[in-house]
């Protein structure tokens, strides 16, 4: 399965969660973090009920402290 993560194209091996996903492919703790798929921000609680389709266009964006 095809989708897209970041701008990047991605294959998984087949339908995925959206937990599973950042679980596996995204080295960010999950507090500060911020996900969309297909342009519409999913709440943290959907994502280990939200499963990508095929193409699905993911964007992950981490709050970073600095000064």
């Amino acid at each position: 399965m095809k989708i897209t993560l970041n701008g990047e194209p991605t294959e998984l091996a087949g339908p995925t969660t959206l937990a599973a996903l950042l679980d596996e492919r995204i080295d960010a703790p999950r507090e500060g973090t911020a996900v969309a798929v297909d342009g519409a921000v999913v709440p943290r609680v959907e994502h280990p009920d939200r499963v990508l389709q095929e193409g699905a266009a993911v964007e992950v964006v981490t709050a970073v402290q600095g000064g």
